[in-house]
């Protein structure tokens, strides 16, 4: 299976709407790995661009180092959150000659034309189909309003494929004089060139369905190629009801999350509603978000005290696959994950070890299949402070003066005990296999 992702345009840091993208395609990826597919994910990158210009003379330094800086900041926030790297990552500057082969092929067809250094796809050449993706009509749309030379269009609707070298900024020689490439052209030429004419899936935001997704199409089978088969939008991310926005002052990025959660925790958050909806972000939401995080992590550590080291089943629950089947159902898996959390939790406080053994082998599958298996090497806190073994150490010694005090029954020695721990920051927990204790979580 072939999939396609439009990435990001590195003008900036990512805020946590391009990093809930991320986090989505990750889970489809997953899942999709997990049917059965060998799937070539490509996740590209538009390394030049009108706003990365912009922004790169505004500072004073060249637009390849804000691209190139932002990029990694962006690497790091799908690594943090535990997303699989593509397959491959293609960037826009790299693909010149595949833009110009892809530009040839349409003016050959007579679906483009150059005019006066740019070069523009006719719209009104593929009239028939243009809007399907967006469901709209040819005569009631605008101007895209996208370049300066307007008038060099033969109709106000056609689009720029390779916009003409323009003083100061970066250029690349073609048949048609020096000039960088169109937003659009790059996606098809790229997208193509790693997973053929016709492929299986391309997702991104819901606000690429038009104008961006709706050219793609339109240059690609015009050039005579099949392209996406199905397409995925994810929903925005608005904060407290309004759109990100550095006018208003509003833009959440990943860095003021991690003061709030852990990642496997902002993780949890990104991925719980279903990809298509609008998602608010709100701090109240997040904490919720956290805590769901904790009761699964709680069992699943519990779990594997009593069971030890436990693999995953050797498949999900019905109602967890046929919910992630239908549409990525991701909210209506969860419920299924936090359902076999109580239903282990049940069998810790009876101590039905064999059902606490199953139970948590389906948590991890399950929680493996989104990313969030606490267990892992990525989330388990085992490896998370080198401390942690003088800390417990030290606990082990609190926890047995206490269990000495509760034996020769001076509770009030041992509640002393206890209290004091939890004002150090360690919760303990009596367990029918005795005392367990865990570093308190703000």
């Amino acid at each position: 299976m072939g999939m396609y992702v439009c990435g990001a345009t590195p003008q900036a840091a990512p805020h946590i709407g391009h990093l809930r993208s991320g986090v989505i395609y990750d889970v489809l990826l997953r899942w999709l790995r997990r049917s059965g597919y060998e799937v070539t994910f490509a996740r590209n990158v538009t390394d030049v661009d009108d706003k990365i210009i912009a922004v790169a003379a505004e500072q004073g330094v060249p637009w390849f180092a804000v691209a190139e800086a932002n990029q990694r900041v962006f690497t790091q926030g799908y690594d943090l959150l535990g997303c699989l790297p593509p397959t491959i990552e293609p960037r826009a500057t790299g693909h010149v000659p595949e833009m110009i082969t892809l530009i040839r092929r349409l003016i050959d067809r007579r679906h483009a034309y150059a005019a006066g250094g740019d070069v523009y796809f006719d719209v009104r050449s593929w009239a028939e189909e243009y809007g399907a993706l967006s469901n709209q009509r040819l005569e009631n749309m605008r101007s895209q309003g996208e370049t300066p030379n307007e008038a060099l269009k033969r109709d106000p609707l056609d689009f720029a494929l390779w916009k003409g070298a323009k003083p100061g900024e970066p250029s690349w020689e073609t048949p048609w004089g020096e000039g960088r490439p169109g937003w659009h052209l790059e996606c098809s030429a790229m997208s193509t060139k790693y997973l053929g004419p016709t492929f299986d899936i391309h997702g991104g935001g819901v606000d690429l369905i038009f104008p961006h997704h709706e050219n793609e199409i339109a240059q690609s089978r015009a050039a005579g190629d099949g392209f996406a088969r199905y397409w995925l939008h994810n929903g925005l991310l608005t904060v407290d009801g309004e759109k990100m926005s550095k006018s208003v002052g509003n833009v959440v990025l990943l860095t003021d999350l991690l003061g709030k959660a852990r990642p496997a925790e902002i993780r949890y958050y990104l991925a719980a509603a279903h990809y298509r909806s609008l998602m608010d972000y709100t701090d109240a939401a997040l904490a919720e978000a956290v805590s769901a995080y904790q009761r699964i992590e709680g069992f699943a550590t519990r779990a594997a005290e009593v069971a030890g080291p436990v693999a995953e089943a050797p498949r999900a629950p019905e109602a967890f696959v046929a919910a992630m089947d239908d549409d990525l159902g991701v909210p209506q898996a969860l419920a299924v994950v936090h359902e076999t959390v109580r239903d282990g939790n049940s069998a810790l406080a009876s101590g039905d070890e064999a059902a606490v053994l199953e139970r948590l082998a389906e948590v991890r599958t399950m929680t493996g299949a989104l990313g969030l298996d606490p267990l892992s090497e990525q989330w388990s806190r085992a490896g998370e402070d080198d401390l942690r073994p003088v800390v417990g150490a030290l606990v082990g010694v609190a926890l047995e003066q206490r269990q000495a005090a509760r034996a020769r029954k001076d509770y009030a020695a041992a509640d002393a005990i206890r209290e004091g721990l939890a004002e150090a920051g360690i919760l303990v927990e009596d367990t029918p296999n005795g005392p367990r204790w865990e570093l308190k979580r703000d």
